[in-house]
């Protein structure tokens, strides 16, 4: 059976994320691959056009990669009708006109998170797919990172008993840009460009929490700037107005308690730069991006607080490595092949943007929460 090629309308790979993680390790590596594998054997094709603002950049991705069609006008793509998929990594801001034009245009939509910068413009895009009959799908990344794969194979497996908390701890040091260059751009820390670490990462909580552990039912938010001027691309000073970190508690259903630390001000002093303690009452687990380590209650050491002696138990030591048991693929790519099997054969996608704005909710309820300082209920 020959495979079938479909085209694929990609906005916003010229930047850092769209173009390695969605056009190079995922669009490109999947015709690598000889396409995605549908249920009755036959395979799909991806057929990239290269959509953005600056022509010179798009010509060149385009020949250092063999693509074909790229273009800077999104209406003259989107009227193609054999482009039948619009992604969007455009900035936040750029993003829900953009998703809202291949919507009407009869588009299946896939679109990096945050999907919006409000709520409301979230649930618009989600009512607009809806109701023009079109596929719809938000990246949701982290659930396919092997030590969250990890994580999940163990709820499954019970390892857990009843789950009681869970602690996790996101960040790493960005520089101010004066004696060494930041390592994210400058718009990430001016809220009026969309900006914000609550933006940006709650609605990555948001969809961890709820698809390992349950609904969150309410949260405490704190959102600060730490660093209140940088120095941005063109060594130019500016004024920080967005936050840059964010200590979070989210209450689940079943009662269990969930405390996300989110900074961009922090060294690491961990072994990857997010991590996630468990907590049950018949075991632990901490999952980071690949590895995840675990400690039954048989095998729980029993310290006694003394403050006069020194600790001489080396408390890691007590700890198991979970094996990786499989072949992790990238995960982005992983969540491409899904969507593409959803629009080809109406498989199923269950991170559509409903659930995107869920996640961007999240964010609009922490940082209200910071701002009025009180814990908010998250209706279902």
């Amino acid at each position: 059976m020959s495979p079938r090629s479909i085209g694929v309308v990609m906005n916003g790979v010229t930047g850092r994320m769209g173009y390695r993680q969605h056009l190079v390790r995922s669009v490109l590596a999947i015709n690598k691959q000889g396409g995605v594998t549908l249920s009755d054997g036959g395979r799909v094709l991806l057929r990239p056009v290269l959509v953005g603002r600056n022509a010179e950049k798009l010509r060149r991705l385009a020949e250092e990669h063999g693509v074909e069609s790229w273009t800077t006008d999104l209406d003259t793509a989107l009227a193609d009708d054999t482009n039948l998929i619009y992604f969007d990594a455009q900035i936040t801001q750029a993003r829900v006109k953009a998703v809202l034009a291949a919507i009407e245009a009869g588009k299946h939509v896939y679109a990096e998170k945050p999907t919006a910068e409000t709520y409301e413009d979230a649930l618009a895009l989600a009512e607009a797919a809806t109701a023009r009959g079109v596929k719809n799908g938000v990246v949701q990344d982290k659930l396919f990172l092997p030590g969250l794969l990890k994580l999940r194979r163990l709820i499954d497996g019970g390892f857990f008993g009843r789950i009681l908390s869970v602690r996790g701890e996101f960040g790493y040091w960005v520089f101010e840009g004066d004696w060494q260059d930041a390592q994210r751009p400058s718009w990430n820390y001016r809220a009026e460009d969309g900006g914000g670490i609550v933006l940006d990462m709650f609605p990555h909580w948001a969809y961890v929490l709820e698809n390992l552990f349950g609904r969150i039912t309410s949260v405490y938010a704190q959102a600060v700037t730490h660093i209140p001027e940088r120095v941005d691309e063109r060594g130019d000073r500016y004024r920080a107005t967005a936050d840059d970190a964010a200590y979070g508690v989210f209450e689940l259903e079943g009662g269990i308690i969930a405390q996300i630390n989110s900074s961009w001000n922090v060294r690491v002093n961990r072994d990857e730069l997010v991590e996630f303690q468990v907590d049950g009452t018949h075991g632990s687990a901490v999952a980071g991006l690949r590895d995840c380590r675990i400690q039954h209650r048989a095998t729980t050491p029993k310290p006694v607080w003394n403050p006069d002696l020194p600790a001489t138990a080396r408390f890691r030591d007590g700890w198991q490595e979970v094996p990786d048991n499989t072949e992790f693929d990238n995960g982005f790519k992983i969540q491409w092949e899904r969507f593409v099997r959803h629009v080809a054969e109406d498989a199923p996608f269950p991170y559509d943007f409903a659930s995107g704005a869920r996640g961007v909710r999240l964010a609009e309820l922490g940082l209200r929460s910071s701002a009025e300082g009180r814990r908010l209920p998250v209706e279902p």
